[in-house]
């Protein structure tokens, strides 16, 4: 099974820079969706790239207090 994010020889491969900053601005001007983990080091989903839909996410609800809700 492949890796579900992509490795940072593949993030060095793909935005052609090893500075993670530099990378963060690559990706951003790529259009690529990614976050920054705690190391400060952009991470990147296999589907990102891949072009294949990722899970969806549950939609949270918020609370809304009994008086204000609509019945």
């Amino acid at each position: 099974m492949a890796a579900v994010f992509l490795d940072r020889k593949d993030i060095i491969e793909l935005t052609n820079k090893k500075a993670k900053g530099k990378q963060i601005d690559t990706l951003r001007r790529m259009g690529i969706p990614f976050f920054v983990n705690s190391t400060g080091h952009p991470v990147v989903t296999r589907s990102a790239v891949e072009g294949k839909p990722e899970a969806e996410q549950p939609v949270k609800k918020t609370w809304v207090p009994k008086v204000l809700q609509k019945k």
